[in-house]
């Protein structure tokens, strides 16, 4: 079966949709959790998709979250300085050559030193434009940054199609009005509006007013 879907735009987010960093982010946070004696399933459920002071505010919800807040920067320059075992989702480097005459984006809830950090232990070349941490004043699941996406592309969120693996990912996007193709297994619970095992599944194709993408 081939699934065929217009679009001027694509946003993409990195970690478990380009990059492979389950190895290094379970590690960390499996540590970080520990001392607090927060069971690793709890962890597990709650930190792919999220900046990390979001994280620990689920997680630790009567803590002050400028604790929080101190505690990430820690965490995201810990994850910078360890990428052992990131690796690029199959088929990620083809995506982002295939998206290069289109406007495209990564819109990720990592920092600009760690998308950095991964993207390049990955091989991967970062986009032109990126929507970062720094950028959005609210984490995902909140839309803002890839609405801010779009606006940065001019494009409207309508027309955008987002690649995503995460259930906080997934629900931005839906939330900003946008088409999602899940990344991954654990991508089909979160109900995108397509699917892929990876991005080996995914061609583009040009047409007159944008672009196509198709599901194989």
């Amino acid at each position: 079966m081939t699934d065929t879907i217009s679009a001027r735009a694509v946003l993409l987010d990195m970690d478990g949709t380009l990059v492979d960093s389950t190895a290094v982010v379970e590690r960390l946070w499996l540590a970080w959790a520990e001392p607090h004696g927060i069971a690793p399933e709890t962890v597990l459920s709650v930190v792919h998709g999220r900046q990390g002071h979001q994280s620990m505010a689920i997680m630790l919800p009567e803590r002050d979250h400028e604790i929080n807040i101190r505690e990430n920067a820690v965490m995201l320059a810990n994850e910078s300085a360890d990428v052992d075992g990131v690796i690029p989702i199959e088929g990620a480097d083809a995506l982002l050559a295939a998206l290069l005459p289109y406007p495209h984006a990564i819109v990720t809830s990592a920092d600009v030193t760690l998308m950095n950090a991964r993207m390049g232990q990955a091989g991967l070349t970062v986009p032109t434009l990126t929507v970062t941490a720094e950028s959005v004043s609210a984490s995902k699941p909140d839309p803002e940054g890839f609405l801010l996406g779009a606006t940065l592309l001019g494009v409207d969120p309508a027309d955008c199609v987002v690649f995503e693996d995460s259930g906080a990912g997934i629900q931005a996007a839906h939330a900003a009005g946008m088409r999602v193709i899940g990344v991954g297994a654990h991508a089909t619970a979160h109900h995108p509006t397509f699917h892929v095992d990876d991005l080996t599944q995914i061609a583009v194709v040009p047409k007159d007013d944008g672009f196509e993408l198709v599901i194989r």
